[in-house]
């Protein structure tokens, strides 16, 4: 993914109305809306608007690291509704998706391949310090948990079972929901753009309850 570091190289707009561009993006106006606001040229508002998603998508890299607490892991799949007539797993032409929700905290989002095993341990350990509870469905690929260092709860959909107790996958799910209605208003976007997509739909989840323009200005003009 090729990353544009310098917003000069696009157009040499004044700060105030870089500010101006950040605070609709902020408010999730689209590129259209926002050159119609404030009369600057759509090109350049989508440029400013992907050079957003770019620092967004360096800042997810920048905030990994290992923590303790409650955590819920889930996959989803994200594309057609229904390709061939299945939807979820082996529903082909879907892309993957692999999430880690900290209650009370953050989600964080990987694509994966395939959601097995071997692809998700790795990514689980480096986010979950051992000695932490885990919350997941029944998926064959959170097999051994325990055996790492985890408490781990699962619970069994395909047989009704969606809570147990203070056993839920309710907070990750909350986030599919959101990410999918999101992008359900771009059509055909690339594998680049997807993942700059997704981990705008990621910030955002973690951002709702705190400044998100504050947040977008600051690591925009960041050196």
């Amino acid at each position: 993914m090729e990353i544009i570091y310098n917003y000069m190289e696009y157009n040499r707009i004044s700060k105030y109305k870089i500010k101006k561009i950040i605070k609709c993006f902020a408010e999730d106006l689209t590129a259209t809306s926002t050159s119609n606001l404030l009369g600057i040229n759509r090109n350049t508002i989508n440029a400013y608007y992907n050079l957003l998603r770019e620092k967004i998508f360096l800042f997810s890299l920048e905030e990994e690291r290992k923590e303790l607490g409650e955590f819920e892991l889930d996959e989803n799949y994200f594309g057609a509704r229904r390709v061939g007539g299945k939807r979820g797993r082996g529903a082909a032409g879907k892309t993957p998706v692999f999430g880690v929700l900290k209650r009370e905290g953050k989600v964080h989002v990987n694509i994966v391949p395939r959601c097995s095993k071997e692809e998700l341990m790795p990514i689980i350990q480096g986010k979950i310090l051992e000695g932490s509870t885990i919350h997941t469905d029944g998926w064959r690929a959170y097999d051994g948990l325990i055996l790492n260092g985890y408490t781990h709860y699962r619970l069994f959909h395909h047989e009704n079972e969606f809570t147990r107790g203070k056993s839920h996958v309710n907070g990750i799910e909350s986030f599919w929901s959101f990410a999918k209605r999101r992008l359900a208003k771009f059509n055909g976007l690339t594998d680049e753009k997807f993942i700059l997509h997704l981990k705008e739909c990621e910030c955002r989840f973690n951002f709702r309850n705190e400044n998100f323009e504050q947040f977008l200005i600051e690591i925009f003009f960041q050196k």
